[in-house]
């Protein structure tokens, strides 16, 4: 079988009427942690503090927060959010990484300020399908002049797995980013394994694109 033929030519769904109502709660996403449900956890990070970048992230769970720190050897500070109550940010010894543990969508109440650069992976897959829009008009707010943003999405059959990881079409990408942003998805990868099996799927395929400003 031709690999690459059979990238390119996956069905594309053109709409996520099937998952449009679905609904995790953030209670729910912290107990992914606590359990140990972390399919979508990478043992090795992303180099971009390693390569002189200041790095701000954003997770719900304390927990996933804590472990990477851990994981990375790396000494930290925590310290409250004052505007969002309850929340907190962790900074690296260095001050070059700063993690908030909050709801995303309270983080501009943060003034955290704007970036040159966005890494989206595992981000708009477990959005709500519901909160999609919400979220897009948060993340563009957070974006300099000149920016560039990769965005890492999910493609297979929605009607056999009803996520998360949510199913991201094209058309929904362009509905999303495309008034502000030029899209160019960059490679597709099949990225199907053993354990996708169990949620009924028999492909899976990850796509990467580059949105940068119109």
């Amino acid at each position: 079988m031709d690999d690459t033929r059979t990238l390119l030519d996956i069905k594309e769904y053109p709409d996520t009427e099937v998952q449009k109502d679905r609904v995790l709660t953030l209670e729910e996403w912290q107990e992914k942690w606590v359990s140990r449900k972390i399919r979508f956890h990478q043992e090795q990070g992303h180099r971009f503090a390693d390569l002189g970048h200041s790095v701000v992230g954003v997770e719900i769970s304390e927990l996933g927060i804590q472990e990477f720190f851990t994981e990375q050897n790396l000494s930290y500070s925590e310290e409250p959010i004052m505007e969002i109550p309850g929340a907190k940010v962790f900074k690296s010894s260095k001050g070059n990484i700063s993690l908030y543990c909050c709801n995303l969508f309270d983080l501009p109440r943060a003034n955290i300020g704007k970036f040159d650069r966005i890494w989206d992976r595992g981000a708009l897959v477990a959005i709500n399908p519901g909160d999609r829009e919400r979220y897009a008009d948060i993340m563009l707010s957070l974006t300099r002049k000149g920016f560039r943003y990769l965005l890492a999405v999910l493609s297979y059959d929605p009607t056999k797995h009803a996520g998360p990881p949510f199913y991201v079409p094209d058309a929904e990408i362009k509905k999303l980013l495309g008034s502000v942003c030029n899209i160019h998805c960059l490679e597709k990868t099949d990225v199907f394994e053993e354990e996708h099996k169990s949620w009924g799927i028999d492909y899976i395929v990850e796509k990467l694109y580059l949105c940068t400003e119109k």
